[in-house]
């Protein structure tokens, strides 16, 4: 099992040179039972993504996630705001759902009463899931076709649009790639 080549070559170029190249190592599994884990050198992202009981494309958007988390880790003070100001306008309006059950967990955690909601630690926590989950599907969408799902848990359509033109205006895809069909041709 590998993680496919074609996900790796959809990260884009100022991605990857703001991170370094991604070099993903696979084992059946890590330390602690983690799915993936990360860390960074000059020019060089490294990932570690464990592959027992899990499927290719799964492992990919494993390493993809990882990236996501790293990129966070590198946000510029403009980025966080703009982002920051993305999450309050999609919690101001209501929207319950996410982008991947990681963040909704950290969603629902954020929300579960005033306390919660007050607690810098959770807000932390959700922003850096969300936006770790938001660029893993970003880079996903320029992977291949991607099926959108819909309901309570799930961020809406329009919400995810957003977020992917956030990042679109921040990593442009690759000469040749595409965010979805016709859009940034």
């Amino acid at each position: 099992m590998g993680v496919s080549l074609e996900a790796l070559r959809a990260v884009p170029r100022a991605m990857t040179a703001r991170l370094g190249r991604p070099r993903v190592s696979l084992a059946p599994r890590l330390d602690g039972d983690a799915a993936s884990q990360w860390t960074r050198s000059p020019g060089l992202l490294d990932i570690r993504v464990a592959t027992a009981e899990v499927d290719e494309h799964d492992v990919a958007l494993e390493a993809l996630l990882c990236l996501g988390q790293a990129l966070w880790e590198s946000t510029s003070p403009a980025e966080r705001e703009a982002w920051w100001k993305l999450l309050d306008a999609e919690i101001t309006a209501g929207v319950v759902g996410e982008i991947d059950e990681d963040a909704l967990r950290e969603k629902r955690a954020l929300l579960a009463g005033r306390h919660s909601a007050r607690s810098r630690r959770r807000l932390e926590r959700y922003g850096r899931a969300s936006f770790a989950a938001t660029a893993a599907e970003y880079v996903h969408c320029m992977w291949h076709d991607v099926e959108i799902r819909s309901g309570s848990d799930y961020l809406p359509a329009a919400c995810l649009r957003r977020r992917l033109e956030l990042f679109l205006r921040w990593f442009p895809p690759n000469p040749g790639q595409r965010l979805w069909p016709g859009y940034n041709e």
